[in-house]
């Protein structure tokens, strides 16, 4: 039985979360449940280690939950599984080691496999995001044993999936503040747009693996796709900044931008 603490500073957040939970302590796979209604409180009553697991609210008053995470020491941290309305905090989640990465509202049968991955860890299996993490670096080329053949795809975590993204729709990467951001372009019914989606990889991996006919480190910061610049407009310093496809700009460094002329024998 998972003795569990629910993190959150709006009360009918926590009341909803008690409800979802309540069949799950009816069947005796969690209980006792206790509450906190901000960081400061959670990190109180998780210090004392009696807690199996924690649903951590990310934006909390005082301490937000991954504040909450880096101050327990670590015998006294339990699995935690994550709640937001907000899906640009997974990528964190991930690299705390969270159990789970639960969107607001959250759903009965998510919740469920939140607390099942908590029950397996607590007994020692693997759990799916370490599993992710896994195929993630393999896909990057991150490990060692990688073939040095281009990518053609690329798989990156989506809510409750990997999605397969094509290597050739991808426009550019850029590191923003620590975090790499992939912009691709997507078709759907609509027609075609640009999407961002933030990825656990290093630049330097994604280089290694797309293909250098294709893409092009501009910056340290930026990788493009070539094939997908529209405009080459002159910039300060003798600079250039790329406009690409969807109107996505990135500012190229002096001496790439120089490469880059040679490149396209402008």
């Amino acid at each position: 039985m998972l003795h569990v603490l629910i993190a959150d500073d709006e009360a009918p957040a926590r009341s909803r979360l008690r409800r979802l939970l309540a069949p799950l302590e009816e069947n005796g796979s969690i209980g006792p449940i206790d509450e906190a209604e901000d960081g400061v409180d959670a990190l109180e009553q998780l210090s004392a280690g009696d807690h199996d697991l924690a649903f951590l609210d990310v934006r909390m008053p005082g301490l937000d939950g991954f504040d909450v995470i880096d101050r327990l020491a670590p015998e006294a941290r339990p699995a935690i599984v994550f709640t937001t309305a907000y899906d640009e905090y997974a990528i964190r989640a991930f690299e705390a080691n969270a159990v789970d990465y639960l969107l607001k509202p959250i759903e009965s049968d998510r919740l469920a496999e939140a607390v099942d991955r908590a029950r397996r860890r607590a007994e020692g299996d693997d759990d799916r995001i370490a599993h992710l993490l896994e195929s993630l670096d393999a896909d990057a080329g991150t490990t060692a044993e990688r073939s040095d053949e281009p990518i053609r795809q690329l798989s990156i975590p989506g809510r409750d999936r990997l999605l397969v993204l094509q290597a050739d729709n991808i426009l550019a990467a850029e590191v923003n503040d620590g975090i790499t951001n992939l912009f691709v372009r997507e078709s759907d019914r609509e027609g075609v747009h640009l999407r961002r989606h933030i990825v656990p990889f290093t630049l330097d991996a994604l280089e290694s693996r797309l293909d250098p006919r294709d893409f092009m480190r501009v910056h340290r910061s930026a990788i493009v796709h070539v094939g997908r610049i529209r405009e080459m407009i002159p910039w300060f310093s003798g600079r250039y900044k790329l406009v690409l496809e969807g109107e996505h700009e990135v500012v190229a460094s002096r001496a790439r931008s120089r490469e880059l002329k040679d490149r396209l024998a402008l």
